[in-house]
């Protein structure tokens, strides 16, 4: 996001800024050359740092584009949801929340990684274990809200729900945001195409 918490010491302030000057020449070296074209050594050397640097940041050349900093701003926002709310509401406002936060450079910037993403084919297989390892944070956030265990049976089906739910929008493209909120949308109205279809199978209620 865009601004800083004022609470960071100038320390905390740099390396934000440092880790965002990174990605930032990053992907555009990876738009103005494309991915494989473009070396670790060329955006250290844009981004005015030592190779060395940069790994202490992203540890591979994948990470440079895999990693969300979106997760842990929208996890935090959907644990810190009123505790009276359903957990998918409260999924689907703290998605909402967030996205409506954005800048619009902000907005162009993670669209932009979302479409490397999908147009190189070993970022896109990079993508699966991303998301499991997005389905493990999901779950303690779930677990958080529910006061239950994070490896508890239920809460990794929720979480793997919530993470296949968005997963189920991507058509070879970046979801927008709109289509985001209508998957959880489905989930928190329990499958209406499902219910209706069998219902007018059975003959019972759809």
């Amino acid at each position: 996001m865009s601004a800083e918490p004022e609470t960071l010491g100038l320390r905390e302030r740099k390396k934000i800024r440092t880790r965002a000057t990174i990605r930032e020449h990053a992907m555009r070296l990876f738009a103005e050359q494309g991915y494989a074209e473009t070396t670790v050594e060329q955006i250290a050397e844009a981004a005015e740092v030592s190779p060395s640097t940069l790994f202490r940041y992203f540890p591979s050349k994948e990470r440079l584009v895999l990693t969300d900093d979106l997760d842990p701003i929208l996890l935090t926002s959907f644990v810190d949801q009123p505790a009276d709310l359903p957990v998918l509401t409260a999924f689907r406002r703290s998605v909402e929340s967030v996205f409506l936060r954005l800048t619009p450079e902000e907005r162009e910037q993670e669209e932009a990684r979302q479409r490397l993403i999908y147009s190189v084919p070993e970022l896109r297989a990079a993508q699966m274990d991303e998301l499991l390892r997005t389905i493990d944070l999901l779950g303690q956030a779930v677990a958080d809200r529910l006061g239950g265990d994070a490896d508890q049976f239920e809460v990794r089906v929720l979480a793997g729900a919530l993470a296949g739910a968005v997963l189920g929008t991507i058509r070879g493209k970046p979801p927008r945001i709109s289509e985001l909120l209508r998957a959880i949308e489905v989930l928190e109205s329990g499958f209406p195409l499902v219910r209706a279809v069998d219902g007018a199978r059975t003959g019972g209620p759809a």
